[in-house]
């Protein structure tokens, strides 16, 4: 009898332990994140770069140089606990709260139904680079035996135009071994298309683009006028804010003062006595636009939840007599949906 008495305390205790449960959860401030693709471009002067102009009449670079230009610039909003905005979800007799779903960082996703899915970013990814020529597996016996520089450089011109006069030759059917088919003619010209590329590259030097991914991230938290966000240089792509070889990149927020609108908010005034209301964010609308001295690299609207107000819900929503559920923007608290049934 006693061990039945012990087990309905236990039994009433884990009850009531879960009746006062409480999970603390956060509102969020929204984060920008801005992505720029840059192209730098690394110019490599030839081994024979000082014999261009004499033997195959070509004005080339003497020096390496590197060169960058922004591709594109994208932007994406994403959200992050607002210590200021903490509260509590309770979930008591009186309350029809069964799930809080939180994000890593404790910002309120949804209650009483799953989250919005929202897919991870996806970063650049730089297509393979076709395999670079070795210009010397494609030079002859005379050529690799010469005395000097000077002479190599002269027989690897003479071969260039030798295998230019071949391709000549083949288009006009007037090779001495003219290939059977069309399909031949391909592969042959192809041959003689890539001999020539190592051989010229001796001269021209090689140039090679990479694509960079830059990223910047924001928090926006007033109206500013082009404040200065990052510099970039077409010679040294990204630098530091005090490196004046930079280029000057300006932002600007406007704050448009414009908020969304809810129907199932509290009356305007009315507190929540018990603590037992859930907050969610009005976020405001703001344009983001970023410039420099001579066009404009970006200019977007988007909604921050730092640029509304916090807005209570109705407490009936949650009453036993209801089944409701809320699904918030994770980047902005703002309430995306909500769905209420009544319970028999």
């Amino acid at each position: 009898m006693r061990k039945i008495i012990l087990l309905y305390l236990l039994l009433g205790f884990s009850m009531l332990t879960q009746a006062q449960e409480e999970t603390k959860y956060y509102l969020p401030r929204t984060v920008v994140k801005l992505t720029l693709l840059i192209e730098k471009t690394t110019y490599t002067p030839g081994e024979f770069n000082q014999y261009s102009e004499r033997f195959l009449k070509m004005s080339q670079g003497s020096e390496p140089v590197n060169s960058y230009r922004i591709l594109s610039t994208q932007m994406r909003t994403e959200g992050m606990a607002d210590p200021d905005k903490e509260y509590i979800a309770k979930t008591d007799p009186k309350r029809n709260i069964q799930a809080v779903n939180l994000a890593d960082d404790g910002v309120l996703l949804s209650i009483n139904t799953e989250p919005r899915k929202t897919e991870k970013p996806t970063h650049f990814v730089a297509a393979p680079k076709p395999a670079t020529l070795n210009s010397r597996d494609f030079m002859n016996q005379e050529i690799l035996s010469a005395g000097s520089k000077a002479k190599m450089a002269e027989l690897t011109a003479q071969e260039i135009y030798d295998i230019r006069e071949s391709k000549i030759m083949l288009a006009k059917g007037q090779a001495d071994y003219m290939p059977k088919d069309g399909e031949q003619l391909r592969i042959m010209l192809k041959q003689l298309n890539t001999q020539e590329a190592a051989l010229l590259q001796l001269f021209e030097g090689t140039t090679i683009c990479d694509t960079l991914e830059h990223e910047i991230t924001l928090i926006p938290r007033e109206a500013i006028e082009r404040q200065l966000l990052f510099r970039f240089s077409k010679h040294f792509g990204m630098t530091d804010l005090d490196d004046l070889s930079g280029e000057p990149y300006y932002l600007t927020v406007e704050d448009l003062k414009t908020t969304p609108t809810i129907q199932v908010a509290a009356e305007p005034g009315k507190k929540d006595k018990n603590g037992e209301a859930i907050y969610v964010n009005l976020p405001g609308k703001i344009r983001l636009t970023i410039q420099n001295s001579g066009q404009t690299l970006l200019s977007d609207e988007i909604y921050a939840a730092q640029f509304g107000h916090i807005e209570m819900l109705d407490g009936n929503l949650f009453s036993k007599k209801l089944q409701t559920s809320i699904v918030l923007n994770p980047a902005t608290g703002n309430l995306e949906s909500i769905k209420t049934d009544v319970l028999k």
